[in-house]
């Protein structure tokens, strides 16, 4: 079954990585003296169905090279399709916590761009045999990738009331949280949570009140998939392996779709961008305060055209950012990343700055 694909925010994310007047006040739309950003290499951490990437490769010269990132076997598959189309693009089946590693096995140590499409894409969500709605039956799965991990069936079967409900609050911002472990656990006495809907319907029946127009579950299905994915571990990591491969001049674009993902991207351009806010307390000299790692372009909301074309949008947020000539300090790129890890995630889940 075919499922479509609208990319968000599709053209103010190619123009963010290519135009050298994106986020300048006279910026209005294509810049005709772009021709200095068309070639070198980017990045795309999260293909999906390829909408951002096929834009970008229509735009860039045919000496560019383009990298995709993709969890999913689907999207892989998509994307192996473009490359035999296109020899300007390599394929690589991985989140994009791999990207610096994959990146360097390639030869490559420096890129042009990179664009990250953070969350889920419309076909994971349409299907529902991947588990991610709560609107469809289906395995209660979750996985971005299905090849590998347990899915968030057989996590939920063993998980403590302890562990289901940090979860849930951390990840989902539930404040019910506690109920609605405590309901998971009663339930599996009597059986497992096997579909989508069995853990709607038991979140439901203890969530009562909501937000006007949002299911009760909607909370409860976010924290589990970004906790079965470790969406944000794998963030801090990403970002800080781009502020490491970013090229002087080099663009970060990142589209963001709920507070937690977007804070952490938003936190880590402001502290890379005003490193010396750091040191206001201090008595060091202002030639001696450190200078910026990156430059702040600014943030897209969509428009309301296209929030009435595709709603999906709506929660939506473009952050973009540009590298400076500025070295890393001592400490280097994760000085700049709340929840920075200390290793990426392979086969074990990462650990974290104070965290074992």
């Amino acid at each position: 079954m075919e499922f479509t694909h609208r990319p968000v925010l599709l053209e103010p994310t190619v123009n963010a990585l290519i135009e050298p007047a994106f986020g300048k006040k006279r910026f209005t739309g294509q810049d005709n003296n772009s021709a200095s950003r068309l070639s070198g290499v980017f990045v795309d951490g999260t293909f999906g169905r390829g909408g951002h990437s096929k834009l970008l490769l229509s735009r860039l010269n045919p000496d560019a090279r383009l990298v995709v990132f993709d969890k999913d076997p689907q999207a892989i598959q998509a994307a192996r399709e473009l490359q035999s189309q296109d020899g300007r693009v390599q394929v690589v089946h991985g989140g994009y916590a791999s990207m610096k590693h994959e990146l360097q096995a390639m030869g490559v140590t420096q890129v042009d761009g990179v664009m990250l499409d953070l969350g889920i894409s419309s076909p994971q969500i349409d299907d529902p045999e991947r588990g991610f709605s709560f609107m469809r039956e289906g395995p209660l799965d979750m996985r971005m990738d299905t090849s590998r991990g347990p899915t968030v069936a057989q996590w939920l079967a063993e998980a403590s009331v302890d562990d289901i409900t940090e979860v849930i609050a951390k990840y989902g911002e539930e404040r019910f949280a506690f109920k609605i472990a405590k309901a998971i656990a009663s339930r599996r006495e009597s059986g497992p949570l096997r579909t989508t809907l069995d853990l709607a319907e038991l979140v439901a029946s203890v969530v009562r009140t909501r937000e006007k127009g949002q299911h009760p579950a909607t909370r409860t299905f976010q924290a589990l998939r970004i906790y079965i994915n470790r969406e944000l571990e794998e963030l801090a990591y990403t970002l800080t392996s781009v502020l490491e491969t970013l090229a002087p001049g080099g663009r970060l674009a990142v589209i963001s779709f709920h507070s937690l993902e977007d804070r952490m991207v938003k936190q880590c351009i402001a502290a890379a961008a005003r490193p010396a806010a750091a040191h206001a307390r201090m008595p060091i000299l202002e030639k001696d305060l450190p200078q910026p790692v990156l430059l702040s372009l600014g943030r897209v909301l969509p428009s309301d055209d296209e929030i009435a074309q595709n709603q999906r949008a709506r929660s939506a947020v473009l952050r973009v950012a540009e590298r400076t000539n500025t070295p890393l300090p001592p400490e280097g790129a994760g000085a700049f990343v709340q929840g920075v890890m200390l290793r990426p995630a392979q086969g074990k889940r990462p650990t974290r700055k104070g965290v074992r």
